[in-house]
């Protein structure tokens, strides 16, 4: 099985920075895609980012694309997403999860969850 913690989250001011890690436990984790979702309040769960299991490739949600990146170290079982240039409708709840194959990872009913780390954007 696989379990994951995120971390990471915090306040920062608009157009600010953030980087936030998800570890991993279990021997099977480098077979895993990876992936990033968000929840705001009052808002539905929505995609933000996965990385297949070799880290070959990507995909990100066009809301976040060119200001996050997703990355994989399978040596530290530890996926991160980069968020530059951080606005206010980012502010949400991260949460981390995995499966199989990239394209389950994206439609969101992921095998595993983490239980999700708070980044707040000031405007």
């Amino acid at each position: 099985q696989v379990q994951l913690v995120e971390s990471g989250g915090g306040l920062v001011q608009a157009g600010g920075s953030l980087r936030l890690s998800c570890a991993a436990s279990g021997r099977t984790f480098s077979s895993y895609a990876m992936g990033w979702f968000r929840q705001a309040p009052g808002k539905e769960r929505e995609f933000v980012a996965a990385i297949s299991w070799s880290g070959g490739s990507t995909l990100f949600a066009d809301s976040v694309k060119g200001r996050f990146t997703i990355s994989r170290d399978n040596a530290k079982n530890t996926v991160y997403l980069q968020m530059n240039r951080l606005k206010p409708e980012d502010t949400a709840v991260y949460y981390c999860a995995a499966d199989l194959a990239l394209r389950r990872v994206t439609a969101g009913t992921n095998e595993y969850w983490g239980q999700g780390t708070q980044v707040t954007v000031s405007s």
